[in-house]
């Protein structure tokens, strides 16, 4: 298979049902307001280390900067960056979260993202990384969401390739809930009518 394919993410399909509740664990406070697991995390944790091989081919022995876009981002970052670190003996990995970026010129940049759709928030930071002239962007991103006008070609690393549901779990929330989901899971129309705000 080729490489770049790899590096597009496994695909779940427009008909994928998810796994049900009851083949796994999760905080009993949220029992009505999941439908099912999508993404277990086990499977999420095996992604995330092939991607971080897939980077360090890619940056070699480049200096990495990363830069996570918060806040559902953080926890892909984090299990990111500890596979990447994991595979680097070196110590030559920076994550930074400042304003003025003047520091990235001549940099390897890793841009790190938890769920990209129509990628204009992508695009936008792209935009703005570049006037900074780094040596190389690439941008990793957990979730690519099938969506009209979605991002094409935004993301040289992704995870999962998914169909347009609201899911959360894994540091994504909906109102600040379900962030503390180990699990990718789908939200039950109970579960959005319970934490709207």
């Amino acid at each position: 298979m080729d490489n770049d394919r790899t590096k597009r993410g496994i695909v779940i399909e427009d008909d994928w049902p998810g796994y049900s509740l009851d083949l796994f664990t999760y905080p009993e406070h949220y029992h009505t307001d999941i439908e099912c697991v999508y993404i277990p995390h086990g499977v999420i944790m095996d992604r995330i280390e092939r991607l971080a091989r897939y980077v360090m081919q890619d940056f070699g022995d480049n200096n990495i900067m990363v830069l996570c876009v918060l806040k559902g981002g953080y926890k892909f970052c984090s299990d990111l960056v500890e596979s990447i670190k994991n595979d680097q003996s070196t110590e030559d990995l920076h994550i930074i979260g400042s304003r003025d970026l003047s520091f990235l010129r001549g940099k390897s940049v890793l841009i790190v993202e938890a769920i990209v759709d129509t990628g204009k928030t992508m695009k936008a930071l792209l935009k703005h990384v570049e006037t900074f002239e780094p040596k190389m962007v690439k941008v990793a991103g957990l979730l690519v969401k099938r969506v009209p006008h979605m991002a094409e070609g935004l993301t040289d690393y992704v995870g999962f390739e998914i169909p347009n549901h609201f899911v959360v779990g894994y540091a994504l929330d909906y109102n600040e809930y379900f962030r503390d989901l180990n699990h990718i899971c789908v939200i039950s129309k109970t579960g959005k009518l319970k934490y709207k705000v």
